[in-house]
């Protein structure tokens, strides 16, 4: 697909729903295997070393280990309406639950770097019997993780431990095993081991039926590492729509994919994994931490070489610690590096091509759709800083809400992003009912919440997200300005901008930076660079912050919540120092949104701090043990 004209023709071809493909994901895994029974389908090597010990499944491989934890979760009393969650590395283990958790019930895949008591708060939420994580292992607090949070998730009944030892050689695993440290089980839910247990199981076919309809068979938590995630239901349809695009546009067997991304969120799930099941493509997996794990960023060009990947996932923070590296190894295999998850700095984009001599197609996409929801074209016409072109079956509508309603905005003009396209679950998005309340419009558009604008040949462009604005005197300000700014300036590896708080306005821009590795720079520096790229004054930062490493998810966006709570505490701990007062701490509440913390010294005056908190439209109470 590499024109607006060229998915339409796709479309013209007849509905999506008169499509020959299966129903269930199980099928569909059937499919490939029956299709291409002996070609690699996923690799993982625990450590980063081009020539390191690594694991590979074939299709056929791949599909036994799929059906026996199937049989096996069944087994342990997990039906279609059931959730087994996984928190999980990357491993071989995560790909094989994922597939089977969604065959035999409902697979919930949990962000291992949450806190325990978000990580129970999501197994309450899905209500999950069985959880599969780690065995305890070295240089790992997983485990420890889990057992506190089973422990206040009364309805998980068994805990499947994967021990990620099996994949050392020799001596290695040897000594992983002395250094494996104990972890005391206080919860209620029976320990097992998952390789035991999967193994004993039937692998040649499911001992239970795989009715050929369509459900609900995947719950994913949305991103952020503070507050309670909200949790996207997904239905086999969205699964694998995802995956019929990446083999329909992108992908065959003889491509290899190296995600180092994370299989708890959807762009690995889905338009990775999906997309490999469907076109018999190769995904490799570095390390349990993908990006984050030792030494892949350092090795990553070998790895290239290693695997002879011809495609590269990576989000803009990944791209970015990349570029400080230099290209070191024969990546001629490389075709595209496809970017998601955040918008792609036109700097970035310029910096990478020059590097490497590929084109990044950058795409759009939401745990809410299911994923996937435009991509610049592979191989046609790229418009950088732009997301592309809606894929086939999917219909982009850009909405203001003018007079009460919402409206279509014309060619060019800023608004909404809502989109309807089979991933989408009209009405029940959410499992939390009350969070589906004017969430779409005319009934089946999702309603975003990203801001962007569709040009005249049909491309996607992101300009912000609406809670992202930053509001100063009622004037909206996009954010991405200011970073597009910061990003240009050679010593600035990733920018963030929000919003700090202001006594006058509201708010104030302002940006936290984090330079490229061996570059100097300094604050007054990045805003005379500010000053004379951003056209619209009131955009320029009033303050430039240099951070070591800014906050990020797991999947590389940079956390702005974090941010916003590092500005929150600056701004006020300056206007309460005259008075007594000091910010102790800045969080997300789950009802507030941003809350401060406030501390006094004894003899302060307490109504001057409360009229000089008044001044500023931030939630705060007195610090645990004052008033």
């Amino acid at each position: 697909m590499n024109t607006l004209a060229e998915r339409n023709a796709i479309e013209a071809q007849g509905d999506y729903a008169d499509r020959d493909l299966p129903v269930t994901l199980f099928a569909y895994l059937t499919r490939i295997r029956d299709r291409v029974p002996d070609r690699p389908a996923i690799s993982f090597q625990l450590l980063s070393g081009p020539r390191t010990r690594a694991c590979t499944l074939t299709w056929d491989e791949y599909h036994q280990r799929v059906t026996e934890c199937a049989n096996l979760l069944r087994g342990l009393g997990i039906g279609p309406t059931d959730t087994v969650a996984y928190l999980l590395p990357n491993c071989l283990e995560a790909a094989v639950v994922l597939v089977a958790g969604a065959t035999a019930g409902i697979v919930n895949p949990i962000n291992p770097l949450l806190e325990p008591e978000q990580i129970g708060a999501i197994l309450r939420e899905t209500n999950a019997k069985v959880l599969v994580t780690l065995r305890p292992f070295p240089k790992s607090d997983l485990a420890q993780k889990a057992a506190a949070a089973v422990a206040m998730a009364p309805d998980v009944h068994t805990v499947l431990q994967v021990d990620l030892g099996v994949y050392l050689g020799g001596l290695k695993r040897v000594a992983a095993g002395l250094m494996r440290p104990r972890v005391k089980t206080r919860h209620h839910a029976k320990v097992m081991d998952f390789e035991a247990e999967a193994s004993s199981r039937k692998h040649t076919r499911l001992n239970f039926d795989d009715p050929q309809h369509d459900r609900i068979a995947a719950y994913f938590h949305t991103g952020g590492t503070t507050g309670m995630p909200k949790v996207a239901q997904h239905r086999y349809s969205g699964m694998i729509y995802n995956g019929w695009l990446g083999s329909e546009l992108l992908f065959t067997e003889e491509d290899v994919l190296l995600c180092p991304l994370p299989l708890f969120h959807v762009f690995a799930a889905y338009p990775v994994l999906m997309s490999c099941i469907g076109s018999g493509a190769h995904m490799v997996m570095p390390t349990p931490a993908g990006y984050r794990g030792d030494g892949v960023l350092d090795n990553f060009w070998k790895l290239v070489e290693r695997w002879q990947a011809t495609f590269l996932i990576a989000v803009p923070t990944a791209i970015a610690a990349l570029m400080q590296r230099p290209v070191d190894a024969d990546v001629s295999s490389l075709r595209t590096a496809i970017s998601g998850s955040a918008p792609l700095p036109i700097e970035l984009y310029n910096r990478f091509k020059q590097a490497t001599g590929v084109e990044i197609a950058e795409g759009y996409g939401l745990t809410e759709c299911t994923c996937l929801v435009s991509c610049n074209p592979i191989d046609g016409k790229k418009k950088v800083g732009s997301v592309g072109i809606p894929f086939p079956y999917t219909e982009v509508r850009i909405l203001r809400r003018a007079d009460g309603k919402l409206q279509e905005c014309a060619v060019d003009e800023i608004g909404e992003i809502c989109v309807s396209n089979p991933g989408v679950f009209e009405g029940s998005t959410y499992t939390e009912v009350d969070r589906n309340r004017d969430l779409f419009a005319e009934g089946r558009f999702l309603r975003t919440g990203d801001l962007g604008r569709l040009d005249a040949d049909g491309y996607l462009w992101i300009t912000g997200r609406a809670k992202d604005l930053i509001i100063r005197g009622g004037h909206n300000l996009d954010p991405g300005i200011i970073e597009e700014a910061l990003m240009s300036h050679p010593a600035v590896a990733v920018a963030g901008a929000i919003g700090q708080p202001d006594a006058f306005a509201g708010e104030l821009p302002c940006a936290y930076v984090e330079l490229v590795a061996g570059m100097t720079a300094t604050p007054d520096e990045l805003l005379t660079h500010c000053r004379q790229r951003i056209t619209e004054r009131a955009a320029v930062p009033k303050h430039i912050e240099i951070l070591p490493e800014l906050p990020k998810t797991a999947v590389g966006k940079v956390f702005k919540p974090q941010l916003r709570a590092l500005a929150t505490a600056r701004v006020l701990d300056v206007a309460l120092a005259p008075l007594g007062a000091s910010v102790g701490a800045v969080d997300d509440d789950k009802t507030r949104g941003m809350l401060a913390h406030v501390r006094r010294k004894a003899g302060a005056d307490e109504a001057a701090i409360r009229q000089k908190l008044g001044e500023f439209s931030v939630a705060w109470e007195w610090e645990q043990g004052g008033d």
